[in-house]
């Protein structure tokens, strides 16, 4: 089996996962444990309403998991923002992202290898997608579509949500105002060296997504990651000015050299393309206007941490403990004593 010399930290976004999580986790421990020198698992509870927070505390306790970090949030924020608390708050040298419903942990030695070979970000992608209903199959489609124009890539194969990270891309989007927002695409998009993978596993539970909460979701992606509908918006306003003008021109033409013209159709359509011109270039200053605070706003926190707990139980510390080397049995015993404690 693989061995890496990496220090892994493993996000975990759940919710109303009670029943399972703890298999989830003992899964993953044992997956882990021997693949890396040291690892830790971030476990974000996505505000379950089920027991699912005060299960997750009892496996951090002396009897539980060891290296486990759990934040569990007070709102039910998106997917995105869930991830990005995990990674905000990972140590390793390299962090990956994991829906344990859908992705593979299997998969991760392969990912690894990328990884310490000199990817910065490696991407993996199921062959064997959860099932959607043809309503979201088709948003999302249309999703896709619109992103790819903008932005030039195309999310659900560019930027899987599946990937290992470094530490290097992770403070790379922190210096972002919305790094919550800009964790989905930016790994795509920036100067990285990138590694696509592709493997098939069977989802564990079929995908419970709802439509319009993934609209909503895809919407403010749209806006916040690319100043392309912006930019649309500004350019249709300056195409509205200038076609006004143009039309008033041919009014005032119009009225100098016809002579059969109907009684105060000239007055009426400069008026008409005055107002129309005016209301133009007032979208346009205001998109503009949008365009320049929008690149200067950061929005206050996406989420709240409610509680956090650690495991008792930390192998980091346990490789830090020192031998006492050339020392008297009674120092060497108070030593011993004080590690323990």
């Amino acid at each position: 089996m693989a061995f890496f010399p990496v220090f892994l930290s493993v996000v975990f976004v759940v919710r109303n996962q009670s029943e399972r999580i703890e298999g989830i986790l003992a899964h993953a421990a044992a997956k882990i444990a021997p693949l890396v020198s040291d690892y830790e698992l971030i476990i974000v509870d996505n505000a379950s309403d089920d027991n699912s927070v005060s299960k997750l505390k009892n496996l951090t306790g002396e009897s539980g998991l060891p290296n486990l970090q759990v934040y569990a949030l007070t709102k039910e924020v998106d997917a995105d923002t869930a991830s990005w608390v995990g990674l905000e708050n990972a140590l390793g040298d390299f962090v990956t992202v994991i829906d344990p419903l859908v992705d593979d942990i299997g998969f991760l030695p392969e990912m690894l290898d990328k990884a310490v070979s000199g990817a910065d970000v490696v991407f993996a992608r199921n062959a064997q997608a959860p099932v959607h209903g043809l309503a979201y199959r088709s948003a999302f489609a249309v999703f896709n579509s619109l992103y790819k124009w903008f932005n030039g890539i195309h999310l659900a194969k560019d930027a899987p949500q599946y990937r290992v990270l470094s530490k290097r891309v992770v403070n790379f989007i922190l210096q972002h105002p919305q790094p919550a927002m800009t964790y989905r695409h930016l790994p795509a998009t920036g100067g990285f060296a990138r590694e696509y993978l592709e493997y098939s596993a069977q989802p564990t539970l079929p995908s419970s997504k709802n439509l319009w909460d993934s609209i909503d979701r895809g919407m403010r992606l749209l806006v916040s990651t690319t100043r392309a509908p912006m930019r649309l918006v500004t350019a249709l306003s300056l195409f509205g000015a200038v076609a006004n003008l143009v039309y008033s021109v041919y009014v005032v033409a119009i009225g100098l050299f016809k002579t059969s013209i109907a009684p105060g159709w000239v007055s009426l359509s400069l008026q008409q393309s005055g107002m129309f011109f005016l209301i133009s270039l007032v979208l346009l200053v205001l998109g503009e206007y949008i365009l320049h605070m929008a690149s200067l706003s950061n929005e206050g926190p996406l989420y709240h941490v409610g509680q956090e707990f650690t495991s008792a139980r930390l192998t980091q510390r346990e490789k830090l403990n020192i031998e006492v080397v050339g020392a008297t049995p009674a120092a060497t015993a108070a030593a011993h004593a004080e590690r323990v404690a």
